[in-house]
Protein backbone atom coordinates (compact mmCIF):
# COMPACT_ATOMS: atom_id res chain seq x y z
CA UNK A 1 0.00 0.00 0.00
CA UNK A 2 1.61 3.60 -0.72
CA UNK A 3 1.34 6.06 1.92
CA UNK A 4 1.37 10.04 1.62
CA UNK A 5 4.45 11.87 2.65
CA UNK A 6 2.72 13.34 5.57
CA UNK A 7 1.65 9.51 6.68
CA UNK A 8 5.40 8.27 5.70
CA UNK A 9 7.04 10.96 8.35
CA UNK A 10 4.58 10.49 10.96
CA UNK A 11 4.93 6.47 11.06
CA UNK A 12 8.76 7.87 10.70
CA UNK A 13 8.11 9.85 14.39
CA UNK A 14 6.08 7.17 15.62
CA UNK A 15 8.19 4.64 15.15
CA UNK A 16 12.05 5.92 16.41
CA UNK A 17 9.50 6.66 19.52
CA UNK A 18 8.37 3.32 20.34
CA UNK A 19 11.49 1.38 19.36
CA UNK A 20 13.09 3.83 21.85
CA UNK A 21 10.98 3.28 24.41
CA UNK A 22 11.60 -0.63 23.40
CA UNK A 23 15.31 -0.53 24.53
CA UNK A 24 14.33 0.74 27.83
CA UNK A 25 10.82 -1.42 28.63
CA UNK A 26 9.37 -3.63 25.70
CA UNK A 27 6.13 -3.84 27.58
CA UNK A 28 6.09 -0.17 27.78
CA UNK A 29 6.62 -0.29 23.92
CA UNK A 30 3.94 -2.78 23.42
CA UNK A 31 1.26 -0.56 25.18
CA UNK A 32 2.33 2.11 23.14
CA UNK A 33 2.04 0.46 19.85
CA UNK A 34 -1.37 -1.12 21.14
CA UNK A 35 -3.20 1.76 21.53
CA UNK A 36 -2.35 3.08 17.74
CA UNK A 37 -3.25 -0.34 16.30
CA UNK A 38 -6.89 -0.04 18.27
CA UNK A 39 -7.48 3.50 18.00
CA UNK A 40 -9.76 4.11 14.76
CA UNK A 41 -9.24 7.54 12.39
CA UNK A 42 -12.19 8.92 14.02
CA UNK A 43 -14.97 10.38 11.53
CA UNK A 44 -17.76 12.05 12.73
CA UNK A 45 -21.32 10.98 11.55
CA UNK A 46 -23.10 13.86 13.40
CA UNK A 47 -23.56 15.69 10.24
CA UNK A 48 -25.34 15.07 6.83
CA UNK A 49 -27.95 12.65 8.48
CA UNK A 50 -28.87 10.39 5.45
CA UNK A 51 -32.71 10.87 4.96
CA UNK A 52 -33.82 7.22 6.26
CA UNK A 53 -32.18 7.26 9.62
CA UNK A 54 -33.82 10.31 10.44
CA UNK A 55 -36.76 7.78 9.78
CA UNK A 56 -35.47 5.04 12.78
CA UNK A 57 -35.80 5.03 16.04
CA UNK A 58 -32.77 6.00 18.10
CA UNK A 59 -31.62 3.15 20.50
CA UNK A 60 -28.38 2.26 22.75
CA UNK A 61 -26.94 0.43 25.33
CA UNK A 62 -24.38 0.25 27.84
CA UNK A 63 -20.93 -1.85 27.48
CA UNK A 64 -18.70 -2.01 29.75
CA UNK A 65 -19.49 1.62 30.58
CA UNK A 66 -19.34 2.84 27.15
CA UNK A 67 -22.50 4.24 25.37
CA UNK A 68 -23.11 2.62 22.14
CA UNK A 69 -25.52 4.11 20.18
CA UNK A 70 -27.22 3.05 17.00
CA UNK A 71 -30.77 3.03 15.31
CA UNK A 72 -33.72 0.92 14.65
CA UNK A 73 -35.93 0.57 11.81
CA UNK A 74 -38.91 -2.10 13.05
CA UNK A 75 -41.43 -3.75 10.58
CA UNK A 76 -44.66 -3.38 11.05
CA UNK A 77 -45.05 -7.52 11.53
CA UNK A 78 -43.80 -7.80 14.75
CA UNK A 79 -42.22 -11.29 13.61
CA UNK A 80 -40.30 -10.22 11.07
CA UNK A 81 -36.38 -11.14 11.29
CA UNK A 82 -33.89 -8.77 12.73
CA UNK A 83 -30.75 -8.22 10.64
CA UNK A 84 -27.65 -6.30 12.42
CA UNK A 85 -25.90 -4.64 9.87
CA UNK A 86 -21.66 -4.46 11.75
CA UNK A 87 -19.26 -1.72 10.05
CA UNK A 88 -15.70 -1.67 9.83
CA UNK A 89 -12.73 0.10 10.90
CA UNK A 90 -12.70 3.78 10.91
CA UNK A 91 -16.20 3.70 9.30
CA UNK A 92 -19.39 4.36 10.52
CA UNK A 93 -22.91 3.13 10.28
CA UNK A 94 -24.51 5.62 7.52
CA UNK A 95 -22.15 4.39 5.09
CA UNK A 96 -24.54 1.36 4.78
CA UNK A 97 -27.89 3.46 3.84
CA UNK A 98 -28.65 1.38 0.59
CA UNK A 99 -28.63 -1.71 2.70
CA UNK A 100 -31.26 -0.15 5.13
CA UNK A 101 -33.16 0.80 2.19
CA UNK A 102 -33.45 -2.55 0.35
CA UNK A 103 -33.51 -4.94 4.02
CA UNK A 104 -36.60 -2.79 4.61
CA UNK A 105 -38.02 -2.88 1.41
CA UNK A 106 -36.93 -6.89 1.48
CA UNK A 107 -39.13 -6.56 4.67
CA UNK A 108 -36.71 -7.25 7.76
CA UNK A 109 -36.20 -5.18 10.76
CA UNK A 110 -32.90 -3.24 10.63
CA UNK A 111 -30.75 -2.77 13.50
CA UNK A 112 -27.21 -0.56 12.81
CA UNK A 113 -24.61 0.60 15.71
CA UNK A 114 -21.68 2.37 15.82
CA UNK A 115 -19.01 0.37 17.08
CA UNK A 116 -17.35 2.30 20.19
CA UNK A 117 -15.15 4.67 19.02
CA UNK A 118 -16.83 5.35 16.28
CA UNK A 119 -19.65 7.71 14.59
CA UNK A 120 -21.97 8.63 17.26
CA UNK A 121 -20.89 6.25 19.92
CA UNK A 122 -18.41 6.48 23.28
CA UNK A 123 -15.11 5.17 23.76
CA UNK A 124 -11.56 5.19 22.46
CA UNK A 125 -10.62 1.94 21.37
CA UNK A 126 -11.74 -1.04 18.86
CA UNK A 127 -10.71 -4.62 18.93
CA UNK A 128 -12.02 -7.78 17.75
CA UNK A 129 -13.56 -8.56 21.34
CA UNK A 130 -15.14 -5.56 22.00
CA UNK A 131 -16.71 -5.55 18.80
CA UNK A 132 -17.97 -9.14 19.55
CA UNK A 133 -19.28 -8.23 22.60
CA UNK A 134 -21.47 -4.95 21.71
CA UNK A 135 -22.43 -7.78 18.61
CA UNK A 136 -23.84 -10.21 21.74
CA UNK A 137 -24.78 -7.47 23.81
CA UNK A 138 -27.09 -6.14 21.04
CA UNK A 139 -28.50 -9.74 20.29
CA UNK A 140 -29.31 -9.86 24.61
CA UNK A 141 -31.21 -6.30 24.26
CA UNK A 142 -33.28 -6.75 20.95
CA UNK A 143 -33.66 -10.55 20.32
CA UNK A 144 -32.52 -13.10 18.26
CA UNK A 145 -30.91 -11.54 15.15
CA UNK A 146 -31.56 -13.72 12.31
CA UNK A 147 -28.83 -11.93 10.43
CA UNK A 148 -25.60 -10.08 10.17
CA UNK A 149 -23.82 -7.88 7.29
CA UNK A 150 -20.64 -7.38 8.54
CA UNK A 151 -17.69 -5.65 7.24
CA UNK A 152 -13.81 -5.50 7.73
CA UNK A 153 -13.04 -6.10 11.27
CA UNK A 154 -16.65 -6.00 11.26
CA UNK A 155 -16.56 -9.58 9.68
CA UNK A 156 -14.10 -11.00 12.32
CA UNK A 157 -16.45 -9.57 15.01
CA UNK A 158 -19.45 -11.08 13.79
CA UNK A 159 -17.56 -14.35 13.10
CA UNK A 160 -16.75 -14.17 16.73
CA UNK A 161 -19.87 -13.24 17.90
CA UNK A 162 -21.49 -16.42 16.02
CA UNK A 163 -19.18 -18.51 17.39
CA UNK A 164 -19.78 -17.68 21.40
CA UNK A 165 -23.44 -18.56 19.58
CA UNK A 166 -22.40 -21.95 19.30
CA UNK A 167 -22.65 -21.46 15.32
CA UNK A 168 -26.44 -21.81 14.98
CA UNK A 169 -27.93 -23.30 11.48
CA UNK A 170 -31.06 -20.74 11.54
CA UNK A 171 -28.74 -17.79 11.16
CA UNK A 172 -27.13 -15.76 8.24
CA UNK A 173 -23.50 -14.37 7.99
CA UNK A 174 -22.50 -12.12 5.15
CA UNK A 175 -18.84 -11.17 4.88
CA UNK A 176 -18.09 -8.29 3.29
CA UNK A 177 -14.34 -8.36 2.89
CA UNK A 178 -13.78 -9.24 6.19
CA UNK A 179 -10.26 -9.11 8.00
CA UNK A 180 -9.69 -12.78 7.44
CA UNK A 181 -6.05 -13.39 9.42
CA UNK A 182 -5.14 -10.87 12.53
CA UNK A 183 -1.87 -12.00 11.59
CA UNK A 184 -1.67 -10.74 8.63
CA UNK A 185 -3.52 -7.23 9.68
CA UNK A 186 -0.54 -7.31 12.69
CA UNK A 187 2.22 -8.24 10.10
CA UNK A 188 0.97 -5.12 7.96
CA UNK A 189 1.00 -2.70 11.15
CA UNK A 190 4.91 -4.39 12.04
CA UNK A 191 5.66 -3.23 8.19
CA UNK A 192 4.70 0.11 8.74
CA UNK A 193 5.84 1.08 11.61
CA UNK A 194 9.72 -0.52 11.32
CA UNK A 195 9.01 -2.19 14.71
CA UNK A 196 11.92 -3.73 16.54
CA UNK A 197 12.45 -7.56 16.95
CA UNK A 198 11.60 -6.50 21.18
CA UNK A 199 9.26 -4.86 20.19
CA UNK A 200 7.48 -7.00 17.87
CA UNK A 201 7.78 -9.69 20.64
CA UNK A 202 5.96 -7.86 23.69
CA UNK A 203 3.27 -6.55 21.05
CA UNK A 204 2.41 -10.19 20.70
CA UNK A 205 2.42 -11.53 23.83
CA UNK A 206 0.42 -8.21 24.86
CA UNK A 207 -2.13 -9.46 22.24
CA UNK A 208 -1.99 -12.91 24.01
CA UNK A 209 -2.97 -10.68 27.09
CA UNK A 210 -5.82 -9.46 26.05
CA UNK A 211 -8.06 -13.06 26.44
CA UNK A 212 -5.08 -15.64 26.44
CA UNK A 213 -4.97 -16.67 23.10
CA UNK A 214 -2.18 -15.82 20.07
CA UNK A 215 -3.28 -13.81 17.32
CA UNK A 216 -3.82 -16.38 14.72
CA UNK A 217 -7.07 -17.28 17.55
CA UNK A 218 -8.34 -13.74 15.91
CA UNK A 219 -9.27 -15.39 12.90
CA UNK A 220 -12.48 -15.80 10.64
CA UNK A 221 -11.00 -18.47 8.58
CA UNK A 222 -10.75 -20.51 11.71
CA UNK A 223 -14.11 -19.80 12.46
CA UNK A 224 -15.67 -20.50 8.99
CA UNK A 225 -14.28 -23.86 8.56
CA UNK A 226 -16.54 -24.90 11.67
CA UNK A 227 -19.34 -23.03 11.12
CA UNK A 228 -23.06 -24.39 10.65
CA UNK A 229 -24.80 -20.80 9.89
CA UNK A 230 -25.04 -20.47 6.30
CA UNK A 231 -22.66 -17.92 5.24
CA UNK A 232 -21.68 -15.88 2.12
CA UNK A 233 -18.56 -14.33 1.80
CA UNK A 234 -17.93 -11.64 -0.54
CA UNK A 235 -14.33 -10.57 -1.42
CA UNK A 236 -12.14 -8.67 -4.06
CA UNK A 237 -8.70 -10.11 -5.72
CA UNK A 238 -7.52 -6.38 -5.53
CA UNK A 239 -8.23 -6.33 -1.68
CA UNK A 240 -4.72 -4.74 -0.62
CA UNK A 241 -5.88 -4.32 3.14
CA UNK A 242 -7.50 -7.53 4.11
CA UNK A 243 -5.69 -9.87 0.89
CA UNK A 244 -7.32 -12.47 -0.88
CA UNK A 245 -4.61 -14.70 -0.36
CA UNK A 246 -6.00 -15.51 2.84
CA UNK A 247 -8.69 -16.45 1.47
CA UNK A 248 -7.74 -18.53 -1.26
CA UNK A 249 -6.93 -21.53 1.61
CA UNK A 250 -10.52 -21.20 2.76
CA UNK A 251 -12.29 -21.44 -1.01
CA UNK A 252 -10.34 -24.23 -1.98
CA UNK A 253 -11.45 -26.18 1.18
CA UNK A 254 -15.36 -26.54 -0.59
CA UNK A 255 -16.89 -26.08 2.78
CA UNK A 256 -20.84 -26.45 2.67
CA UNK A 257 -21.49 -23.83 4.58
CA UNK A 258 -19.97 -21.19 2.93
CA UNK A 259 -20.82 -19.17 -0.67
CA UNK A 260 -18.11 -17.26 -2.20
CA UNK A 261 -19.13 -14.03 -4.59
CA UNK A 262 -15.44 -13.06 -5.62
CA UNK A 263 -14.92 -9.90 -7.48
CA UNK A 264 -12.28 -7.85 -9.24
CA UNK A 265 -11.52 -4.37 -9.28
CA UNK A 266 -13.17 -3.23 -6.24
CA UNK A 267 -10.94 -3.38 -3.87
CA UNK A 268 -11.60 -3.14 0.17
CA UNK A 269 -14.47 -0.83 0.33
CA UNK A 270 -15.97 0.02 -2.50
CA UNK A 271 -17.03 -3.78 -2.70
CA UNK A 272 -19.82 -3.01 0.21
CA UNK A 273 -21.46 0.05 -1.80
CA UNK A 274 -21.51 -2.31 -5.37
CA UNK A 275 -24.93 -2.54 -6.52
CA UNK A 276 -24.40 -5.74 -7.22
CA UNK A 277 -23.04 -6.85 -4.32
CA UNK A 278 -25.90 -5.43 -2.24
CA UNK A 279 -28.25 -6.94 -4.69
CA UNK A 280 -26.11 -10.46 -3.66
CA UNK A 281 -26.75 -9.95 -0.24
CA UNK A 282 -30.68 -9.47 -0.22
CA UNK A 283 -30.68 -12.52 -2.48
CA UNK A 284 -29.24 -14.43 0.38
CA UNK A 285 -31.12 -13.28 3.25
CA UNK A 286 -34.01 -13.34 1.82
CA UNK A 287 -33.55 -16.71 -0.36
CA UNK A 288 -34.36 -15.54 -3.54
CA UNK A 289 -32.46 -16.23 -6.52
CA UNK A 290 -34.14 -13.91 -8.76
CA UNK A 291 -35.78 -10.49 -8.75
CA UNK A 292 -34.12 -7.12 -7.80
CA UNK A 293 -34.39 -5.26 -4.45
CA UNK A 294 -32.59 -2.04 -5.87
Amino acid sequence: MKYKLAQRILFKILSTKINAVGLISPAKAAQIAYKIFSTPARTSNKKQVPPVFKKAIRVSLKLNGTIIRGFQWKHPDSQSKKILIVHGFSSNIFKFEPYVLTLKQAGFEVLAFDAPAHGISDGKEINALIYRDMILAIENEFGNLFGMIAHSLGGLAASMALEQLNMPENRRLVLIAPATETTTTIDGFYQMLSFSDTVKTAFQEFIQQLANEPPSFYSVARIARKSLAPTLWIHDEEDFICPISDVNPVIAENIPTLEFFITKGLGHNYIYKNPKTIQRVIHFLTGRKEGDFL
